[in-house]
């Protein structure tokens, strides 16, 4: 197998056998990180919605190449500011959002604290009844 003289060189010692799996070793190490790379960067992607701004990105510049009277078609700046404008409002929605799941969880506790306390009522009632018929 031809394998990088330079990575023969890194390892002076070895025997060529040696030297020709570790290379092997070497590139499957090299492809597998690259696929990691490769997964991690399209999870990034996903989370992070890029394929929704750029579709934005690209709907607006749509908008302004069709537009005969935009002046500057190549203004990216109006571009920035509406795509900051746009994830200032998906930020409000979202911080809108858990703060009325953080009331409705509020409400929940309070609700399973009265349900306790109606519990440990009952128990308490059914202890004294108990005791009184013995």
């Amino acid at each position: 197998m031809l394998y990088n003289l330079e990575f023969s060189k890194a390892f002076p010692r070895f025997s060529q056998t040696e030297k020709e799996r570790l290379h092997r070793l070497y590139i499957q190490v090299i492809v597998s990180l690259h696929q990691n790379i490769e997964d991690e960067f399209e999870v990034l992607c996903q989370e992070t919605k890029v394929g929704n701004i750029l579709d934005t990105v690209e709907e607006l510049v749509e908008e302004q190449t069709l537009d005969p009277i935009y002046p500057d078609k190549t203004n990216f700046k109006d571009v920035a500011q509406v795509l900051s404008t746009l994830k200032k409002n998906e930020i409000q929605n979202l911080t809108t959002m858990l703060e009325k799941l953080e009331a409705q969880n509020e409400l929940l506790r309070s609700r399973v604290g009265l349900l306790q306390k109606e519990t440990q009522t009952s128990s308490n009632a059914l202890q004294k009844i108990q005791m009184k018929k013995r």
